[in-house]
């Protein structure tokens, strides 16, 4: 009998499938930004390294080499952003903190979010909704925040939907920028937050909506908008933004992140 050409192994095929995987992982981090371009430009490049080796073009190739060995740098400077990400995903992904709970050994005490703080947000927002004020919640229960605590007014308060309402009121000195929540305290309000130009957005979407994204994919947080022009409320986790949410499916949601104790909202 004449022998494949190709012989393929059980790890052979492992190999191609984990690689498929990590492409697939990197497409879905990158998709929608500006991001998605320049990794179509590594591959176009690799893709003419592989060719004109092939053809045995040496000046080209050595040239092309030439550019991929230096390209890792240049890969990790341009994609920092991502890597961030990546391996912010790695150290919160609930699979491996089920299975090998390594957070408890590095857990400073945090408290969950309860769903009572959670009913106070939502509250908030449906009435802020209603007279179409604009507003910013970020909420965490992984992280401090301390950097971008301090670059805000520190409050340290319980969290109300009237303190929050207030907040936001059109004419208070602390409506411009994000209220942030840590475990069930009103952190600090009137803080900055990052700015991700890269994001591509709808054209209805504002400045709210591009730093709420820009902070939930650089932070393990979930954030809440209320459009100012529409009123309408929005969330985002990471790298997805849900928009035109109700309050009744905007606490559902917190809910089903936060995972507390299910109760329903009045």
């Amino acid at each position: 009998m004449t022998p494949l050409f190709i012989t393929l192994r059980f790890f052979d095929l492992l190999d191609i499938l984990l690689v498929a995987f990590l492409l697939y992982q990197l497409y879905s981090f990158i998709k929608g930004t500006v991001a998605i371009n320049i990794f179509v430009g590594i591959l176009v490049v690799i893709f003419l390294w592989w060719l004109v080796k092939l053809l045995n073009m040496s000046l080209l190739s050595s040239i092309l080499g030439s550019v991929i060995g230096v390209g890792v740098i240049a890969v990790i400077i341009v994609f920092q952003q991502e890597i961030r990400r990546f391996l912010l995903l790695l150290g919160t992904q609930e699979i491996f903190n089920r299975r090998y709970p390594f957070q408890k050994y590095f857990d400073k005490g945090y408290t969950n979010t309860s769903s009572q703080t959670l009913k106070q947000i939502v509250r908030a927002c449906r009435n802020l909704s209603k007279t179409k004020t604009g507003a910013l919640i970020v909420i965490s229960t992984n992280s401090e925040l301390v950097n971008y605590v301090q670059s805000g007014d520190v409050l340290n308060a319980d969290v109300s939907h009237r303190l929050l309402e207030s907040i936001f009121f059109k004419n208070s000195p602390m409506h411009d920028g994000a209220a942030i929540v840590v475990g069930n305290k009103l952190k600090a309000a009137r803080c900055v937050l990052p700015i991700n130009d890269d994001i591509i957005l709808p054209a209805q979407l504002g400045l709210r909506h591009r730093a709420a994204l820009s902070m939930s994919m650089e932070t393990d947080v979930v954030v809440v908008i209320v459009s100012e022009e529409t009123g309408k409320i929005s969330m985002t986790k990471g790298s997805e933004l849900k928009i035109d949410l109700s309050h009744e499916t905007l606490f559902a949601l917190l809910i089903k992140e936060f995972m507390v104790n299910k109760k329903p909202m009045e």
